[in-house]
């Protein structure tokens, strides 16, 4: 009798554990949240697996709330000892083409880019905004 209400205790903390894990990995917070309208205008990423990853993005935003875009750019995916960018435009520009090579993006855009985002290699952020 005892050994069937340890199995039924220890059942039941495991569930209630694995109910807890779930929930927690199903309620983080993500893009999703933010209070901006943001649209993913076009990306970019090298074929590079084993050295550094380039991962490039475009995005176009309703309104200039630098920190809900800096919140965007922590969103994004980054890798170890790779470079992820994201250039913020203040309105659709259609279709935009990205290049891994400075300049990203075709100059004539350049005029409605409204913020940068940059997590380097190291994990450290440059957030620029162009007023």
């Amino acid at each position: 009798m005892k050994t069937k209400y340890w199995r039924y205790l220890i059942g039941g903390i495991v569930a209630v554990l694995l109910l807890v894990m779930v929930y927690a990995s199903l309620s983080q917070p993500g893009v999703q949240d933010l209070k901006g309208d943001y649209r993913e205008l076009a990306r970019y990423r090298n074929e590079n697996n084993t050295g550094p990853v380039i991962r490039i993005f475009a995005v176009a935003t309703d309104g200039k709330q630098w920190e809900e875009m800096r919140a965007y750019g922590d969103f994004m995916p980054h890798t170890k000892y790779g470079n992820t960018r994201v250039f913020f435009f203040d309105r659709d520009l259609g279709e935009i083409e990205l290049s891994p090579e400075p300049p990203y993006f075709d100059a004539k855009w350049e005029r409605y880019c409204i913020a940068t985002y940059e997590k380097t290699a190291m994990g450290q952020v440059r957030w620029q905004q162009v007023d």
